[in-house]
């Protein structure tokens, strides 16, 4: 009788060889990362995928070993799970069985896998082997040896450092796939979730926060069953008690993210992990001599401390990174957070943060020497890369009980970043901190105490000046002196004339400002002073004089700064000497020599991040191209510096002199053009970013030129021109 039914049994197509599981959800991102791991896998036969727990790393791994090509893995694909295997001993009979291999003779199980692989091709992946590494090592280095068809896709925290092993670190998600992968999780939980416009910027702020490791982005989903997007963002400072749960059927160690980080802490020797907790003080990325200082002494001895460093970048606890300063390291933000809660149980968190503060303490000391020097583009680099370790310490300092004198020396020790490098916000943030807090320490410390408020206090005025915020910068200033005349400070009363002096300079108090600059360049000669701030004082008096009429003298100054700058290799306070040299040339009606110190200027104040003295240069650059009958790319320029004042403060400090430029090209391009045509070019130039601005500028841009240049005559002198108005005219004496 014929069967009605076909009979049971395999399906007719073949079966896919290997037990990679069907994965229940969609995989999301990481496009770069599947193309560059396929291809490194096909061209090798053993490749490591190593980064942070809940990284992604298995994920990953077996989404490229199954789109591999089916040359390669003719025999499938068979991963192996290693993480509840805890005695190396067990590791082949755990190869063993993921292949679904039974053998009931006497041999001994790596010898049954040797047989079983010699001929085939196929694909193992070791998924979570860190904890048994040599074991691990031993056996795929013999089978690799023995099966020239045989890869391997090893998944762990760390490298298994066989010959011919290729690493593959996984960094976590950008922040766009993060923000993709929190969406698809949430509409998982949530049927109809989407991001709107309401929740994308906490969206965002949360996968941020969570550094985009996808296991924390995955866990704080799930949250949205109870919270919105807002709430959960609000409770994260509390992570590893919030980010718990997710399905049954993650591994354990992926169940919360507490978890997942301590399972690496599990690995970890116990000098690994009091070097963990102590590592948890700093911020951002670290370098090898502040681990060194920091971390040393006490349980870790200095040779200790290299060893340690180097397992936990093995481990991945640690992430090494190249940068502009050097070779540094970093934590992500949750597992130095796991890191600080074992610092704290410990005891030894307040200790350590102080020895943190002095490391950073001591750095910017030598980089504020070193400013004045040919090295001075290092320092900008250096401080950019310490910047958040720095102010970690600023907040300890302007924090704890007793040490508040010590913030106010790193913030007034930190000027040359505050003013020259773009900071001119952040600065006046730690410095109005500093000096607002009374803290007076014992009597040991008095004479330390007055030196470091009176730095701080004329450090805050100067910025407050740059800002054009004259009336705290006076009042600042005006303390300083005080207090420096009566205790006989007078490197502080030179430092506070100074800058009073600048402040009557941007305020068109010309004849005070001439008075006090000259006082206070003959005070720093008399102490022996000489560095950035010195040199600046020279060109603002240069400034003083050129807009009274003596540009023969303003020239001399400036030519004497650039001597001494080059001598030195000091380049920042040279832009401004050079921003004064082409104002005399442009007066002189030389608009070629003008450009070409000015360019010189621009690319200074730009690699400095300078915004001050990029939108100085702008601004007569826009004069100068003027002069060169352009009055379209004038305007354009114009409109780019107007762009850029906003992120640095009062335009062209509301001074009539300073303005003075601005006002004279204006008038002349709006002439030439049209108020129509200008206004529509120097919004043209206001779109600019920063970048693309000073691009233009130097002339590596596409300006539009005009069909037929406008020549226009020579603009009017300093001499003969109403002087305006100043601020303090009626106010009297002040400092000085």
């Amino acid at each position: 009788m014929r069967r009605s039914t076909p009979p049971a049994g395999p399906p007719a197509g073949p079966p896919r060889p290997g037990n990679l599981p069907h994965e229940l959800n969609r995989f999301v991102g990481r496009t770069a990362e599947l193309g560059a791991l396929r291809r490194t896998l096909a061209a090798a036969r053993l490749v490591t995928v190593t980064g942070a727990g809940g990284v992604g790393k298995s994920r990953l791994a077996a989404q490229v070993a199954a789109r591999l090509p089916r040359r390669l893995r003719e025999d499938g694909v068979w991963r192996v799970d290693l993480a509840p295997v805890r005695r190396p001993e067990l590791v082949e009979y755990t190869v063993l069985e993921a292949l679904a291999l039974t053998d009931h003779t006497a041999r001994p199980p790596r010898r049954v896998l040797l047989d079983h692989l010699a001929e085939r091709r196929l694909v193992l992946v070791l998924d979570g082997f860190e904890h048994l590494v040599e074991a691990c090592a031993a056996l795929v280095g013999e089978l690799l040896r023995a099966a020239p068809g045989l890869r391997v896709l090893a998944v762990g925290r760390r490298p298994l450092a066989l010959q011919g092993e290729h690493l593959f670190p996984l960094s976590p998600l950008t922040a766009q796939d993060a923000v993709e992968l929190f969406a698809d999780r949430a509409a998982e939980l949530l049927p109809g979730f989407r991001l709107d416009d309401g929740h994308r910027a906490d969206a965002l702020e949360v996968c941020r926060r969570l550094d985009c490791l996808p296991l924390a982005v995955e866990l704080a989903a799930g949250r949205l069953r109870a919270l919105s997007p807002a709430q959960l963002m609000e409770r994260l400072d509390d992570r590893f008690r919030l980010l718990t749960g997710g399905g049954r059927d993650l591994l354990p160690r992926h169940q919360t993210l507490r978890t997942a980080i301590g399972w690496s802490h599990e690995l970890c020797t116990e000098q690994e992990r009091l070097l963990w907790a102590r590592l948890s003080v700093f911020a951002g990325q670290f370098d090898l001599e502040a681990v060194e200082y920091v971390c040393g002494g006490e349980g870790l001895p200095g040779d200790a401390v290299l060893a340690g460093l180097e397992e936990l970048l093995a481990q991945s606890v640690l992430i090494r990174e190249e940068s502009a300063a050097g070779v540094r390291y970093r934590m992500l933000e949750s597992v130095r957070a796991y890191g600080a809660g074992w610092l704290e149980r410990t005891g030894d968190g307040r200790r350590m943060r102080r020895r943190h503060r002095d490391w950073y303490m001591g750095l910017a000391t030598w980089c504020e020497l070193d400013w004045f020097s040919p090295r001075q583009g290092e320092v900008a680099e250096r401080i950019d890369a310490e910047l958040p370790n720095l102010r970690a310490a600023l907040e300890f300092c302007l924090t704890e009980p007793g040490e508040t004198h010590l913030g106010q020396y790193l913030a007034g020790t930190l000027w040359f970043y505050w003013a020259g490098c773009g900071r001119l916000t952040e600065g006046r943030h730690w410095l109005d901190r500093s000096v607002d807090l009374a803290d007076p320490p014992g009597e040991d410390e008095a004479f330390a105490y007055g030196a470091s408020r009176l730095k701080a206090l004329w450090v805050l005025g100067y910025v407050a000046i740059l800002q054009g915020d004259t009336v705290p910068a006076l009042a600042a200033l005006q303390e300083c002196h005080d207090e420096a005349e009566r205790g006989g400070d007078a490197t502080a009363l030179a430092y506070a004339v100074h800058r009073t002096g600048c402040l009557a300079l941007v305020t068109d108090d010309l004849p005070r400002a001439e008075r006090l600059l000259r006082t206070a360049l003959a005070g720093y000669r008399e102490i022996g002073e000489l560095n950035s701030n010195v040199l600046m004082g020279q060109v603002e008096l240069a400034m003083a004089v050129a807009f009274q009429g003596d540009l023969p003298e303003a020239v001399a100054l400036c030519e004497d700064v650039r001597q001494v700058c080059e001598d030195h290799g000091e380049r920042w306070t040279l832009a401004y000497a050079l921003y004064v040299l082409a104002y005399a040339r442009w007066y002189d009606g030389d608009p070629a020599g003008a450009r070409a110190l000015l360019e010189e200027c621009l690319a200074i104040d730009h690699e400095f991040h300078d915004l001050l003295g990029t939108v100085l240069a702008l601004e007569l650059l826009a004069l100068v191209t003027l002069a060169e009958g352009d009055a379209a790319e004038a305007a354009v320029l114009q409109g780019a510096a107007r762009g850029i004042w906003p992120s640095v403060g009062l335009p062209l400090f509301g001074s009539g002199h300073y303005n003075e430029p601005h006002r004279l090209c204006e008038a002349r391009a709006r002439a030439a053009l049209g108020d129509g045509r200008f206004d529509e070019l120097a919004r043209a130039g206001e779109r600019l970013g920063h970048d693309e601005a000073v691009a233009r500028a130097l002339g590596r841009g596409e300006p539009e030129r005009l069909a037929a240049p406008v020549r226009l005559p020579r603009a009017s002198t300093p001499q003969t021109r109403e002087p305006a108005a100043s601020p303090t005219a009626n106010g009297g004496e002040t400092t000085g």
